[in-house]
């Protein structure tokens, strides 16, 4: 089969990544398509150095079982905590010696760049998904560190690991903030209500909470409903897609597994063909 060299000419696609938005926009363009950046949500380190940096040191010192990651960029954050205080060669040293539980395959690729692999990789990489695996394990008397994402819902995991007596100890790395201005935001919102973007590509559940936001903030709610039911949503994995259908939008494009940016690109050439 010939591959056509600009499969996706023509076509505008909106990109709401942040940290690897040049990376994202660069693959995309390779394609032929024309992309409209526009990074809803910046990451930023935890404003609250010195408890970060105090579990860090327990996780040291004391001695921890489990560790629960979330998502890649806590783990990149916690060793960057580590750095700043001198601890990062005792930090790499713990992980090596607790079960780690990877919820998707971005920390367990976190964990690669430091020459680490997952122990208990989650197969739904969703909170329910982390609960499925850890239900069938002895977690009793077990000193469990948890690496939290900013604003997600993490009530249902607490309570399962307090009702398995086990001894949860939580750490929040990192914070979401505004990437974009509100008004650039609102620009791109309009641009979906005039059919002027083909594909949006979300890489992460915030990017949409951000844009709801926002929508409801301008009282642009309509126009994004409109935009949204005429653009194809893309969504690079289940917790975006999550938050869409939250949301009651409709999913257009979506990898069937691996859920990285590459996949992603491959299923929206696909939608035009």
């Amino acid at each position: 089969m010939i591959e056509t060299p600009d499969p996706l000419k023509g076509i505008i696609i909106a990109v709401p990544e942040t940290r690897e938005l040049k990376v994202f926009s660069d693959m995309i363009e390779k394609t032929g398509a024309e992309t409209f950046r526009c990074p809803l949500v910046a990451i930023k380190d935890s404003p609250h150095e010195k408890d970060v940096t105090q579990w860090i040191q327990r996780f040291i010192n004391e001695k921890f079982h489990d560790l629960i990651l979330f998502t890649g960029e806590g783990l990149r954050r916690l060793i960057a905590f580590a750095q700043r205080s001198g601890m990062r060669e005792q930090f790499l040293k713990s992980l090596t010696q607790v079960r780690k539980i990877t919820r998707g395959p971005k920390p367990a690729r976190a964990l690669r760049a430091v020459g680490l692999d997952t122990d208990l990789p989650v197969k739904n990489p969703t909170t329910d998904g982390i609960i499925d695996e850890l239900k069938v394990l002895n977690l009793q008397g077990r000193t469990i560190g948890v690496q939290l994402y900013p604003e997600g819902d993490h009530s249902k995991l607490i309570r399962f690991l307090e009702q398995a007596n086990s001894n949860p100890i939580f750490v929040s790395p990192y914070v979401y903030d505004s990437a974009t201005e509100d008004k650039q935001v609102e620009y791109l919102i309009k641009k979906l209500a005039k059919e002027e973007i083909n594909v949006i590509a979300f890489t992460s559940a915030p990017q949409v909470r951000r844009l709801i936001s926002i929508a409801k903030k301008g009282k642009l709610d309509h126009d994004l409903r409109i935009g949204l039911s005429k653009t194809k949503v893309a969504a690079i994995g289940p917790v975006v897609a999550d938050a869409l259908k939250k949301i009651d939008v409709g999913i257009d494009i979506q990898p069937k597994s691996r859920f990285f940016m590459k996949p992603l690109l491959r299923e929206i050439i696909a939608s035009f063909k």
